[in-house]
């Protein structure tokens, strides 16, 4: 996490005043051609009426001093080009604080904005990849959040492109490794401020210049105690005051944890903390991290003036798995149940915000500085362990139930197994619609993950299954094969743990359909065919019919249509014996896609148009869209151009209100492909596009077919 030592005070809310970029304006393109980054990049290029000015910089801290290392940096920009400064140092020590206050003062050098990331190099979560920074820094330079590309690659192209014509400030804050920084570096000639722990000398390589942060010297340390309190108490102490920045080492934030505490008792004489931090120096070893010894010394002492239930949220917070939590996930850790006051738990967060245990960021959320949940973690190993399991399972139960209610929402049709939760009452996020339930879903997505793993490395397989499962509309949509796979991989070890056939059936039959989307057909085979066999032998008959089904898809994509096709029959003729509606229209649907693939586009229709009749009738809207675009394609194939223009567009509306972006894509490659039969290549070239981007990051068979139909009909005119 960040360094910076106190995020609620100090600095602009906003960009000062600049002039607009010299361009007159931003320029962005939502559709990059090129397959690398290394050169031949083509852009679909627009221009906004207005700039865009980004200013993602935080709130900062007070700061002094630093005079000598202002005037280094400020050195730089003498120098040709935009300078890469490494600002490295201990923690604590104000390498953000620096970076912050630099990059804000810069002004009309660089009228163009500001970006930040942090990179999350040193926390107890994992550090952050490039590719989750990306997308933000695109937005921020004006592209929509609907023409960002999927894929990648594309975005680094559009994000090199972006910058090369200005003059920004970037602060890659919290960096581990010059790996993690060297993609995010902006071309041009702009100026970029890495911070972190390490010295990163792997960057030097890229132009780096590195300056080491060292502790204030006393005065200066003196005079941000004072700041911080803001009282006349270090004016009439000048001695204790002296006494105690140099108990707290002079770094920064250890000083401003002290003052904070300090400011909270204006009737308190700073002599009483000099006491405090002087007894508990024996206790700083427990904390040795880079030479840091007084931080555990100031914040054992706030700790130990928190209230009771402060107390237990702040020891509860430190095993939250994903690096930030907000107050629904505060309430479940201090047990206020489903109906409980959301607005008791809040009053707490603000207790640990108030005390500078916490740090709130602007979208509502919380997270602790990285020494700081160091701390958390060491206080709660000092209670039994029954309490962090405690804590754990709360956590991990508000996870499963708001996932499980996003998953009922999302996909309607896809019964949901037993939750096994802890409690009868259990805090949790409720959704207006099936956008907010998605958009929860892919705002959560590194802490579900990380949820999944803390389940099976603290054993609690039903707990591990349950919650892979709960994500699969996640895994679906959003089309996360890598994570899926990890997964899925725990969730079916647990099931077996359990002994639970149902469960281990849907671990491998959901499983399986990942890996089928991700086209590695032979590894989705061998899974339905392991569910099918645990589906018979624990005497699932609905179970092993909808197993047949996925059997068929996995050969379809095999090729192996005969075989593809004598399953779908099969499956549908079971599922109707059983009265299973919807996974027979499922698998006539399916029958309708071989019908289409081996030339036989009436039949298709006729497959396609019954399924979709009975998706309706069932309310799966989803579903039912993707056999109207079925229908669409084999009336193209008929030459029916008209009948299937109307319905595929008619189902790519209802595609994309779903965020299917895959079936989307494939409706308008569709749409495509019915322009160039009827010699309208400007339309097919506008269509192929945005399947393409549709598509993003999906590498199908599909999507390279478009990629390919749009290279050979050439530019326009």
């Amino acid at each position: 996490m960040s360094e910076v030592d106190d995020g609620r005070a100090g600095g602009p809310a906003g960009p000062p005043d600049a002039s607009h970029n010299e361009l007159g304006g931003t320029v962005y393109g939502p559709s990059v051609q090129a397959g690398t980054v290394h050169g031949g990049i083509h852009f679909s290029v627009r221009r906004p009426d207005t700039a865009v000015v980004p200013w993602q910089l935080p709130p900062a801290p007070p700061m002094v001093d630093r005079r000598r290392e202002l005037a280094e940096l400020q050195s730089l920009l003498r120098t040709d080009g935009g300078p890469i400064v490494l600002l490295s140092g201990m923690p604590g020590v104000g390498k953000t604080t620096l970076a912050l206050a630099w990059l804000r003062d810069l002004g009309e050098q660089f009228p163009d904005g500001r970006l930040y990331a942090d990179l999350r190099g040193h926390g107890g979560d994992a550090p952050a990849l490039w590719t989750e920074i990306i997308g933000g820094f695109l937005r921020g330079l004006g592209v929509p959040a609907g023409e960002v590309p999927r894929d990648p690659a594309e975005q680094l192209g559009l994000y090199r492109s972006l910058t090369a014509q200005r003059r920004l400030g970037v602060l890659l804050d919290d960096a581990t490794t010059a790996a993690q920084v060297r993609p995010l570096l902006p071309a041009g000639s702009n100026v970029t401020v890495v911070t972190s722990r390490s010295r990163l000398s792997g960057l030097l390589v890229n132009g780096g210049v590195p300056i080491h942060l060292e502790p204030l010297d006393r005065q200066a340390a003196v005079d941000l105690l004072a700041a911080t309190m803001n009282d006349h108490r270090v004016r009439e102490e000048p001695l204790q005051a002296g006494e105690l920045v140099d108990l707290c080492a002079r770094l920064p934030l250890a000083v401003q944890v002290a003052a904070a505490r300090l400011a909270a008792r204006p009737n308190r004489a700073i002599t009483t903390m000099v006491r405090a931090l002087a007894d508990e120096r024996g206790r700083l070893d427990a904390l040795a991290l880079e030479g840091d010894h007084t931080v555990r010394a100031a914040l054992d002492v706030s700790y130990r003036d928190l209230p009771d239930a402060a107390a237990a949220l702040y020891r509860g917070l430190s095993v939250h798995p994903g690096p930030d939590f907000g107050p629904v996930a505060a309430a479940a850790v201090l047990g206020t149940g489903e109906g409980g006051d959301l607005d008791a738990a809040q009053l707490v967060l603000d207790a640990l915000v108030d005390r500078n245990l916490l740090t709130e960021a602007a979208d509502g959320r919380y997270r602790f500085h990285d020494l700081i949940r160091l701390h958390a973690v060491a206080k709660m190993c000092d209670r039994p362990a029954l309490e962090r399991a405690d804590a754990l399972r709360a956590t991990l139960d508000h996870y499963l139930a708001t996932a499980t209610g996003a998953e009922v929402l999302l996909e309607p049709q896809h019964a949901s197994l037993s939750r096994d939760y802890a409690h009868a009452e259990v805090p949790r996020v409720y959704f207006a619609d099936q956008s907010a339930a998605l958009a929860w879903l892919e705002q959560h997505r590194v802490t579900l993950l990380a949820a999944i793993h803390s389940a099976a490395a603290a054993h609690l397989p039903e707990m591990t299954w349950q919650l892979t499962d709960a994500l699969w509309p996640l895994f679906l949509r959003g089309k996360y094969f890598d994570e899926a796979r990890t997964a899925h991989e725990m969730g079916l070890r647990a099931a077996r743990e359990c002994a639970d056939p149902a469960a281990e059936s849907r671990m491998s039959t959901s499983g399986g359909l990942s890996e089928l989307s991700a086209g590695n057909h032979d590894a989705a085979l061998r899974m339905f065919t392991e569910a099918s066999r645990v589906c018979v032998e624990s005497g699932d008959a609905v179970g092993a019919a909808r197993t047949r089904n996925y059997t068929g898809l996995a050969l379809l994509r095999l090729g192996r249509l005969d075989e593809a096709g004598e399953a779908f029959r099969e499956a549908e003729a079971r599922c109707l014996a059983l009265g299973d509606d919807r996974p027979a229209a499922l698998a006539r649907f399916n029958r309708a896609d071989v019908a289409l693939r081996s030339g036989l586009p009436d039949r298709a229709v006729e497959y396609a148009q019954a399924a979709r009749v009975e998706l309706v009738r069932v309310g799966d809207e989803y579903n039912a869209a993707r056999a109207q675009a079925l229908i669409g394609r084999a009336l193209s194939a008929s030459a029916r151009h008209d009948e299937a223009d109307a319905q595929l567009t008619a189902a790519l509306e209802v595609l994309r209100r779903h965020r299917a972006h895959t079936e989307a894509a494939h409706a308008l490659s569709a749409l495509a492909e019915s322009a160039e039969r009827r010699r309208r290549p400007d339309r097919a070239r506008e269509l192929y596009a945005q399947a393409l981007e549709s598509y993003g990051e999906v590498r199908t068979p599909a999507a390279e077919v478009a990629r390919a139909r749009l290279r050979e009909l050439g530019p326009p005119g």
